[in-house]
C-alpha cells in the first residue's frame, strides 16, 4: 500500500501540517508546564504565608500559644480540602482528617549553596509534599522544621489538589482555541505558500506542453534559481530532438527520391509481363511500407506552418516553372492560418497539388484556404484548376500507391499518391472532386496548429 503520495504539492501540504501540528503539541505541552509550575508557585506561596502564621505561635520552648494560633489561622481549614498541622514535643494538634504525606522535596537552597549550609539546615527549609485524602482526592501541602528548646516542631499547610488543576483546566479551554487558530492561520499560509511556490512548475510545465502541440519551440530560460538547470537540459534536449528528427525526416526524403525513379522505370521495361509486374510491385510495395513506417516515426507534428507566405512561395516557384505559359494562379489564403505540419512536408504537399494543377489547366488554376466549419480544429485547402479533370469512376483508385503516371494519360497518378500518403501521416486527408470550371478540385484537410 503507498503511503507517500505522489503530488509533490500533497507531499509538501501533509509535511507541512504535521510539522505545525507536532510544533502546536509541543507548544501546548510547554505552556501547560509553565502554567502548571506558576499556578503551583502561587499555591505554594499561599501555604508559605500560612506557615509563616503558625509559627509565629510556636514559642522558644516548643509551646504552641493556642489563642494566638486561632487568632491567626482563622477559617484557613473551613474551605473544603484545606487543611493543617503542627507536630512537637506536646503531641500533633491540627485538622481532623490531616491526610497522609509522602517525603517533600527541599526548597530552594541559599545563595552560597548547599555547602555554605550549617548542619541539618536542609531540615529546616520548607519542603513541597504529595499525597492523597481518604477519598482518593489529590493533596498538595508544605512543611517546615523549627528547632525549639525542647525538640524540633513540624509544622504543615496542604491545599486540594484541584485548586491547581482547575484554574489550569479553565486555562487551556482558550489556549486549545487559540492553537487552533494558530494552526489553521499556519495551514493557510502553507497552502498558500504552495500556491505561490509551485506556480513556476506549473508555468515551465505548460510551455513544454505547448512545444509538445507545436505553439513553442524552447521554454523560457529565465526561470527561479532551482528550475533553470532544468530549463537548460529541456532546450537542450528539445535541440537535439529536432537535429534528429530532421536527420531521420532527410534520409527518408532522400529514400524516397532514390527509388522512386529506378522502380518507375522498372515498372515500364515490364510491360506486358505479368510475372514481372507482378514482382516490380511487391518490391514497390515493401519499398513503401518501409518508407512509411520510417517516415511516419520522423514526422514531427509539433511543428506548425502558417499557410500564407508557404503558398505564395509555391505560387512563385510554379509560375517560374511554367513561365512560358499564361496562366493565372489566384490565392485566398487568411494570413493567420496554420496548420500543424513541418513545413518542407507543407511544401511538398501543396506543391505536388499546384504542380499537378498548373500542368493540366488550360488558364486558370485557384488556391483556398479556410477553416473547416464542421471541424474547427482542421484547414481545408483546396486547389482548383480549369482543365479536363479527373473522372469520377477514377478518383478513388488514383490516388492509391502504385498507380502510376505513366499509367494515365491525364497526367494524375504519381503526386497524388506521394500527397495522400504524406497528409495521412499528419492524420490528414486528401479527397478529390470536380470545379466549378470542370476541372480537378484537390482538397486538403490538414491538423491546424495550436493558437499561439
Amino acid at each position: 500500500m503507498r503511503i507517500i503520495p505522489r503530488s509533490l504539492h500533497m507531499r509538501m501540504l501533509l509535511l507541512s501540517g504535521m510539522t505545525t501540528l507536532l510544533a502546536l503539541l509541543v507548544a501546548g505541552w510547554a505552556i501547560t508546564g509553565v502554567l502548571e509550575r506558576f499556578v503551583i508557585g502561587g499555591l505554594d506561596q499561599r501555604l508559605d504565608s500560612e506557615i509563616a502564621l503558625m509559627a509565629s505561635a510556636v514559642g522558644k520552648d516548643g509551646r504552641i500559644d493556642m489563642p494566638l494560633l486561632d487568632q491567626r489561622l482563622g477559617g484557613f481549614d473551613a474551605s473544603p480540602g484545606w487543611r493543617w498541622r503542627i507536630v512537637g514535643p506536646d503531641g500533633a494538634i491540627g485538622s481532623a482528617d490531616f491526610p497522609d504525606l509522602a517525603v517533600g522535596r527541599p526548597g530552594p537552597p541559599p545563595p552560597g549553596g548547599p555547602e555554605a549550609e550549617p548542619p541539618g539546615a536542609d531540615e529546616r527549609r520548607l519542603h513541597s509534599l504529595d499525597g492523597a485524602r481518604h477519598d482518593g482526592a489529590g493533596i498538595h501541602a508544605r512543611k517546615l522544621n523549627i528547632q525549639t528548646e525542647r525538640g524540633t516542631v513540624t509544622l504543615t499547610a496542604a491545599a486540594p489538589r484541584n485548586v491547581v488543576s482547575r484554574p489550569i483546566r479553565a486555562a487551556l479551554t482558550p489556549l486549545l482555541a487559540t492553537l487552533a487558530v494558530l494552526a489553521t492561520m499556519l495551514m493557510t499560509a502553507a497552502l498558500v505558500q504552495l500556491h505561490l511556490g509551485l506556480r513556476p512548475v506549473r508555468r515551465l510545465r505548460d510551455q513544454v506542453a505547448a512545444i509538445r502541440s507545436g505553439a513553442r519551440e524552447q521554454v523560457d530560460e529565465e526561470q527561479t534559481t532551482e528550475l533553470r538547470p532544468l530549463a537548460l537540459e529541456l532546450n537542450a534536449l528539445t535541440k537535439d530532438n529536432a537535429r534528429t528528427l530532421a536527420a531521420a525526416r532527410q534520409s527518408a526524403a532522400n529514400l524516397a527520391h532514390a527509388l522512386k525513379t529506378p522502380v518507375a522505370t522498372l515498372a515500364l521495361g515490364v510491360r506486358g509481363q505479368p510475372v514481372n509486374i507482378a514482382q516490380v510491385e511487391r518490391i514497390d510495395g515493401i519499398i513503401r511500407h518501409h518508407l512509411g513506417r520510417a517516415r511516419a516515426e520522423a514526422v514531427d507534428r509539433r511543428s506548425s506552418t502558417v499557410l500564407a507566405p508557404a503558398i505564395a512561395d509555391l505560387i512563385g516557384t510554379v509560375r517560374l516553372m511554367h513561365a512560358g505559359r499564361t496562366l493565372t494562379i489566384d490565392a485566398r489564403v487568411n494570413p493567420d492560418l496554420a496548420v500543424a505540419v513541418d513545413l518542407h512536408d507543407t511544401q511538398e504537399l501543396i506543391g505536388n497539388l499546384l504542380d499537378n494543377a498548373a500542368s493540366h489547366a488550360r488558364a486558370f488554376v485557384r488556391v483556398e484556404a479556410a477553416r473547416d466549419l464542421t471541424d474547427r480544429r482542421r484547414i481545408l485547402i483546396t486547389i482548383t484548376d480549369d482543365g479536363d479533370g479527373i473522372p469520377e469512376s477514377e478518383r478513388a483508385r488514383i490516388v492509391l500507391p502504385g498507380v502510376r503516371l505513366d499509367e494515365h494519360g491525364d497526367g494524375h497518378g504519381f503526386g497524388l499518391a506521394i500527397v495522400s500518403e504524406l497528409a495521412g501521416l499528419y492524420g490528414g486527408r486528401l479527397t478529390l472532386g470536380a470545379g466549378s470550371d470542370g476541372g480537378l478540385a484537390a482538397t486538403l484537410s490538414l491538423p491546424a496548429a495550436a493558437e499561439l
